[in-house]
């Protein structure tokens, strides 16, 4: 069960050796449930469909145990191993596993305390049967031998492009074509999974590309990765929206995925005695019929924009356009600006809007959490993603399944530590920040940026400069208060004060995925599959009760053959392989018994 460079003397990996081969034996007998009492009382397994076809986590025994007794008969698990030297900090043991199921090949992160699990994390990495052409499995790309009817690589996807969705039918098709949509058709493709992936822009990359001037990934290269190409050594560390849009349209070519630019789609409906979906497209002006057996919305991790409707609104004589519509500042230069916001796109706009030596307000409904830029790197992402993780031996999928391997429900408690030395180094920073009347938060429990993140999608800002200006009083603030009354020249907030505007923008944020689904299936599936995103944490803007994963996003929903693909780009690289691999087994006809279908508690 172990590799030979195993020493005696090892005693971590010995710990974990023993409780390895004791879930091994316990799993394999006629009383399978008995593994619980490996676990701690409150212990955790969370499981990304190597069990239970589904992405679920198993808090306590007694969850664990139910997850046993119905999941170990068809998974038949076998060839459990220590895959390297464990490792122990502060009496927790730490060790990488791999597995096999009946169908799939895995691989599991595990903590041990006091000879117990307090986390178990088990991931599908491949099916058995259906591998990826990769590696030694790669194709040879040229044809030896002499053969009459040969066709070259382009004669080939020419061929292939000319002909899915016209006389052959694509099995998946993915509405949305960002970041998410692409790196899924890339996995899809390495699976032989016939895929489609439509946009509404011309070109991949144009959902980028058409966004404001100024806006760049605030998130450091490392996180950011695609699926199979990581970015080269040379990329900068936060990418210009325009080289990520160029990233992906080469992206897209280079992985050959099927890629149907200036395409909408006008309504898609599910036919169960068929068991496929009937979606209705518009390519460039061709109205075409499409009949996928899976359905994919990869419209983001957000869904409609939020508009509020503030009495005046169309009596204002000036601009006004949501944050996602907004072109730049260079248009705007000695205007009158009001941006309603204070998150991420609101500092982002009233940063390039100064920049371009406008007068901007930014009206702060709530409190936000600010971290900078540079203390995000270092105290919150360094050690696993980072030029010195990178040099200590860590890979982008060692650190997304370490990241993976904290269940939400203690996620918090890793990170209240992290943020405690953030306020601390940064002191000075938050004094200024709240001196100029910004209303600061570190999350409702103090665990800051992920975890409010997670729990509501918004609230935050990654500081990459406009929190000085705010502070400075260049960009200047009105918090706590929201636009009561728009007028033909002028705002009027709830506090009765009275600013001119020429421009205001709703930095308002978006409603939730299945908004998508209302407008492009119907109310009814939306109201079907219910809330995407959020954890049931109970606090703002993620309703209790709790679910324990993040509702909906890349596991089976409520509504059969429908899935919702989204989240930043490190969640879109990592969660890619679990959708495509449940994709994959559904063509193939693998049987997917799935455990803990999520219940629908909030429809939007």
């Amino acid at each position: 069960m172990t590799h030979s460079t195993l020493t005696a003397t090892h005693k971590p990996t010995l710990a974990a050796v023993a409780w390895l081969e004791g879930l091994a034996a316990t799993l394999s007998s006629d009383t399978p449930t008995d593994a619980v009492n490996l676990f701690e009382e409150n212990g955790y397994w969370r499981d990304l469909i190597a069990f239970t076809w589904n992405i679920k986590t198993l808090e306590g025994r007694e969850a664990i145990s139910d997850m046993i007794a119905a999941t170990m008969k068809d998974a038949a698990p076998s060839n459990w191993q220590v895959e390297e030297d464990a490792t122990e900090t502060d009496g927790v043991i730490e060790a990488w596993i791999t597995f096999e199921t009946s169908v799939a090949r895995g691989r599991a992160y595990l903590r041990l305390r006091d000879g117990l699990a307090w986390t178990f994390l088990t991931t599908m990495t491949e099916l058995k049967d259906f591998p990826e052409k990769r590696n030694k499995l790669r194709p040879k790309g040229a044809e030896h031998g002499a053969n009459k009817n040969r066709q070259t690589w382009l004669e080939k996807r020419q061929h292939e492009e000319a002909n899915l969705g016209y006389t052959e039918q694509p099995y998946c098709l993915i509405i949305g074509g960002g970041q998410g949509g692409i790196g899924l058709g890339a996995r899809l493709r390495q699976l032989e999974v016939p895929t489609i992936v439509i946009d509404a822009l011309p070109k991949p990359g144009d959902t980028w590309r058409n966004r404001y001037k100024s806006l760049s990934l605030h998130d450091p290269i490392w996180y950011d990765h695609m699926p199979y190409i990581p970015f080269p050594e040379n990329w900068p560390v936060f990418t210009p929206k325009d080289k990520v849009g160029d990233w992906l349209e080469m992206y897209t070519k280079v992985m050959e995925i099927n890629y149907w630019g200036s395409t909408r789609c006008t309504h898609a409906k599910y036919d169960e005695d068929k068991q496929e979906w009937t979606v209705e497209v518009d390519r460039d002006g061709e109205k075409l019929t499409l009949h996928p057996k899976q359905l994919v919305l990869a419209t983001g991790m957000s869904g409609i924009p939020n508009i509020p409707d503030i009495p005046g609104m169309d009596t204002f004589e000036g601009e006004q356009h949501h944050s996602s519509k907004h072109p730049g500042g260079e248009a705007y230069k000695g205007k009158k600006c009001v941006v309603l916001g204070g998150n991420n796109s609101a500092h982002d706009i009233c940063c390039a809007l100064w920049e371009n030596d406008a007068d901007v307000t930014m009206i702060q409904r709530s409190s936000t959490h600010i971290i900078k830029s540079d203390s995000l790197m270092e105290l919150v992402l360094g050690g696993l993603y980072s030029e010195e993780a990178v040099e200590n031996g860590m890979t982008t999928y060692k650190a997304d399944l370490t990241f993976a391997s904290v269940p939400f429900q203690i996620m918090p408690r890793f990170h209240i530590p992290a943020y405690e030395a953030v306020a601390k180094q940064d002191a000075e920073f938050y004094q200024r920040l709240e001196d100029a009347g910004f209303l600061l938060d570190f999350g409702e429990d103090g665990s800051g940026l992920f975890m409010k993140y997670l729990r509501r999608g918004s609230g935050y800002y990654i500081d990459v400069g406009a929190s000085d200006l705010v502070a400075e009083g260049e960009i200047k603030l009105k918090s706590g208060v929201s636009i009561a009354e728009i007028k033909p020249k002028s705002v009027v907030l709830t506090d009765g004060t009275e600013l001119e505007a020429d421009l205001i923008v709703y930095a308002t944020g978006f409603g939730s995925m299945n908004g998508w689904a209302a407008k492009i299936i119907s109310q009814e599936v939306a109201d079907k599959v219910g809330k995407c995103w959020g954890l049931g944490s109970d606090t703002a803007k993620d309703p209790g009760p709790w679910e324990g994963e993040l509702r909906n996003m890349w596991k089976p929903t409520q509504q059969e053959a429908l899935w919702f693909h989204g989240g930043n780009l490190h969640q879109s690289r990592h969660y890619s392989q679990y959708l495509s691999l449940q994709l994959k087994a559904r063509m193939e006809g693998i049987k997917t018994p799935v455990y803990g279908l999520q219940e629908v508690h909030h429809l939007s």
